[in-house]
C-alpha cells in the first residue's frame, strides 16, 4: 500500500530572506519571499513558520504564523513575512505545501540560526537583489 503512494519531490520553488527599507520601523528588515522559478503555477499555497532555538542557554519558540495564497504564478515571487530581529538568532522553518495540478508537494525549509545575516547572501532569481536563500 505504501509503495502506491508518490511523492512528488519539490523542485525550482525556495525561500528567500531580502534585506529591506521599512518605513514603518525606519530601517533594514529582513522579508521572506516564497520564489517560485518553476514553469507551473502553484495553487492552494500554505506557509506555516515558526521559530526555535537556545538563546542563552534558555529554550526559546515562537507562535506559529499561516499564510495562504490561492495561486502563485509561474516564475514569481511572493512577500511572505517580515522576520522580527529578535528571532534571527533562532532556527526559522517554514513549511511549505502547494498543488500542481492534481498533485500535493510539502517540503520543509530552515533558515539556521544566524544565516540571515549579509554574509550568507547571493543574487536571488526573479528578484534579482541579494538574499539568503534556502532550497
Amino acid at each position: 500500500m505504501k509503495a502506491d503512494i508518490t511523492i512528488p519531490k519539490v523542485e525550482n520553488v525556495f525561500l528567500a530572506a531580502v534585506q529591506e527599507w521599512s518605513d514603518d520601523f525606519m530601517e533594514k528588515v529582513w522579508y521572506v519571499y516564497l520564489v517560485n522559478d518553476s514553469d507551473y503555477n502553484i495553487e492552494n499555497v500554505m506557509v506555516v513558520s515558526k521559530a526555535f532555538g537556545t538563546i542563552d542557554g534558555e529554550q526559546k519558540k515562537t507562535s506559529l504564523l499561516r499564510h495562504s495564497f490561492p495561486k502563485v504564478p509561474a516564475v514569481s515571487v511572493f512577500k511572505i513575512e517580515m522576520v522580527e530581529t529578535s528571532v534571527l538568532r533562532l532556527n526559522n522553518e517554514f513549511m511549505v505545501s502547494y498543488f500542481i495540478g492534481d498533485n500535493l508537494y510539502d517540503k520543509k525549509f530552515i533558515f539556521r540560526a544566524q544565516t540571515i545575516t549579509p554574509d550568507y547572501v547571493e543574487q536571488v532569481p526573479i528578484l534579482f537583489v541579494d538574499g539568503v536563500i534556502v532550497r
